[in-house]
């Protein structure tokens, strides 16, 4: 009997540990299912066939399923972590990978954030201040398509794009002031880029009250190829004066190319408003025609250096509330490509000829859980 009791206190003070860390641990299995039915036009390049189709489609719009947690290790110390990945609910395929999204392993604490993974950079939080927030900046309507070259990869000039083997830091919040800075190491380079290619991305900004404004940089060094630096500067804010907001946002992009300097602004403005339980968005943004001295017809991504190398999008969508996790939106885009230029959508691209002018309307719904 005294060996049983003994066995028993033996356990139970093993097993204290164990149940005081399960109680500080807080794991969360989270997601959202985003689809919609988009009719989109537009003359296409000539690698897609050509031609200027009416095109009907079915598209999942960064729907995701992902796991995060916090466990309290003691004196206002916190281990973070998340594990994110893509969900291909239209057709089902989700091959891309565990874990393709927003990953990440991380410590925070009095003093700030920092984690190590794959995610977005500092430079990506300034689309929230101007983009379509209604819709989740999602789909077609997304407004990071001419701004930050969107619908572009690293290698092709973009800059709003999930940066692997990245370590970052974000500041505390100090009276409504954050800071973060990030950098990349290019370590998928090309061996005889490796020792100076990486990306490096800071950005400060201010949310309190109905304000909101952000100023963010981002360098990337040698990812399109040996000595070329990518660079983008954004700046934005916006006012909620309660039954509208108003943004805007203004960027310029500096691109080194074997002929010189190719540089391009780009204007936008976006407005909410409050319509019944939804939400009305509408936007328009300019990227104006490249400039710098490259040569004429230089190239990078979807503009180019001369006259009529600019673009123009333009939105409005409507986004109805069915309950505190499920909402539906209704939205038309259309870009107008000047003739030497082919900005495209950013999510679910359409391939496009210089000078197209790419439309869709797009009827969706989203369930958070």
């Amino acid at each position: 009997m005294n060996k049983k009791l003994v066995a028993l206190a033996v356990a139970g003070v093993l097993a204290a540990p164990l149940a005081a860390q399960a109680q500080t641990a807080n794991v969360t299995l989270y997601g959202r299912v985003n689809l919609d039915m988009e009719l989109v036009r537009g003359e296409r390049s000539a690698a897609a066939g050509g031609g200027n189709p009416s095109t009907f489609r079915v598209s999942s719009n960064s729907s995701r399923l992902g796991v995060r947690g916090t466990e309290s290790l003691g004196g206002g110390l916190n281990a973070i972590f998340q594990i994110e990945s893509n969900v291909s609910a239209d057709s089902g395929n989700s091959g891309t990978g565990l874990g393709n999204r927003e990953t990440y392993v991380g410590l925070q604490g009095s003093w700030g954030t920092v984690k190590m993974g794959n995610f977005l950079a500092p430079y990506d939080d300034i689309h929230p201040i101007f983009g379509n927030v209604p819709t989740l900046t999602t789909s077609i309507l997304s407004t990071a398509t001419i701004w930050a070259q969107g619908g572009q990869s690293k290698v092709n000039g973009g800059f709003d794009a999930w940066l692997a083997n990245s370590v970052r830091y974000d500041s505390p919040n100090f009276g409504g002031f954050t800071g973060g800075i990030q950098y990349s190491a290019a370590e998928g380079a090309a061996p005889s880029l490796k020792a100076n290619a990486g990306i490096i991305s800071l950005g400060g900004f201010y949310n309190n009250g109905p304000i909101q404004i952000g100023a963010a940089y981002e360098q990337n060094n040698q990812i399109r190829g040996a000595g070329l630096t990518d660079k983008a500067l954004s700046v934005a804010g916006g006012y909620n004066f309660g039954i509208v907001r108003v943004a805007g946002v203004w960027e310029r992009l500096d691109y080194d190319t074997p002929t010189g300097n190719l540089e391009r602004d780009f204007f936008g403005v976006g407005l909410t408003g409050n319509f019944g339980p939804g939400q009305m968005y509408a936007f328009w943004g300019r990227g104006y025609d490249g400039k710098g001295s490259a040569a004429t017809g230089q190239r990078v991504g979807a503009f180019a250096k001369g006259d009529d190398t600019g673009s123009q999008q333009w939105e409005i969508s409507y986004t109805y509330p069915l309950s505190k996790r499920t909402l539906t939106y209704v939205g038309f885009v259309q870009i107008d490509n000047d003739k030497n230029a082919n900005y495209t959508f950013n999510i679910n691209p359409y391939p496009v000829a210089n000078g197209a002018k790419p439309s869709g309307i797009v009827m969706g719904a989203v369930h958070f859980f």
